[in-house]
């Protein structure tokens, strides 16, 4: 990859700064085409889907045409593009080698985060005052999931998918084939529980809040909250690194937190990087061994994608 020298501790090593001329404004979630080493960006401010070369580590291509582009997914099976757009309510899905839009699906509004279900063909999309959106891998509505608030970050857990509830302050628990909630589980003394990340294996479940500031792992088996640990301000994004046991926490504060796995039942914060302020947006792949964090423009720095190796 084009860029600077490595830079950094023995958890997170900055290996690059992509920058995104031209890009205003608030930047959301990305999504990465391993085959095609593409990373998509959703400028929401910009209004623009960014896709950059990460074999040369630049931008190739900036699209128009979207209204707050927020949640991302690319389908390795078709090669499609899935992006969520919160002004106007859409999901666009793009042909892959074209990034032509090949189908429009309107769901209302605050069309938001995005997953893609393999086991099952499907696309879960959260959207507008509370639902989840079921839709086939070719943009067609199965069915939707009512969960009494706009849905955030979700994750699929075989036949469940955990779906964080802000406004409820809770975590909504749907059965996949059902497609209904069959439990909820309270956020105590907590709201703004934004982000998750889930651990299959160990049965865990991590979500963030933003008052207060704290990283919590439930018990997905039970439901229950296990650990309780120190968090940074204004967090949207989290991630679990399976093979390293640990947690990478993006906070718009201007870091990213590095949580180790002691056991299952106990974690500890083992390392803060900087970042930018703003940068709250990340993504992480197991398969590259990277965490990409994107950077908004603040004063003279432009936006950019800074690009972190995950060490031993």
């Amino acid at each position: 990859m084009a860029g600077e020298q490595p830079t950094g501790g023995a958890t997170l090593r900055l290996i690059n700064r992509i920058p995104l001329p031209q890009v205003r404004g608030r930047i959301d979630h990305m999504a990465v085409d391993l085959k095609g080493q593409r990373l998509f960006v959703a400028a929401l401010g910009n209004n623009t889907l960014e896709v950059i070369d990460l074999r040369k580590g630049e931008r190739m291509a900036s699209l128009s045409g979207f209204a707050e582009p927020q949640g991302l997914i690319y389908i390795p099976d078709s090669g499609r593009v899935v992006v969520a757009n919160g002004g106007d309510g859409t999901v666009t899905f793009l042909d892959g080698d074209s990034l032509k839009p090949s189908k429009t699906v309107r769901l209302g509004g605050d069309a938001d985060n995005v997953r893609y279900d393999p086991a099952r063909g499907r696309v879960y999309v959260g959207y507008g005052e509370g639902a989840l959106a079921v839709l086939s891998a070719a943009g067609e509505r199965i069915g939707d999931v009512p969960v009494g608030g706009h849905p955030e970050s979700f994750q699929l857990d075989g036949g469940k998918i955990y779906v964080n509830v802000p406004s409820r302050r809770e975590v909504a628990v749907v059965d996949a084939d059902k497609l209904k909630v069959t439990e909820t589980w309270p956020v105590n003394d907590s709201s703004a529980n934004f982000p998750m990340a889930l651990d299959a294996a160990r049965h865990r479940l991590f979500v963030a809040t933003r008052r207060p500031q704290r990283l919590l792992v439930y018990d997905t088996v039970t439901g229950k909250l296990i650990s309780n640990v120190e968090a940074g301000g204004d967090s949207d994004d989290i991630f679990y690194d399976v093979g390293r046991g640990r947690i990478y926490a993006s906070f718009g504060e201007g870091s990213v937190f590095i949580y180790e796995q002691v056991d299952a039942d106990h974690y500890r914060l083992a390392e803060k990087v900087p970042t930018a302020a703003g940068a709250r947006t990340a993504l992480f792949s197991p398969e590259l061994g990277r965490l990409f964090v994107a950077a908004p423009s603040r004063g003279n720095h432009a936006a950019e994608v800074v690009v972190y190796q995950t060490g031993s």
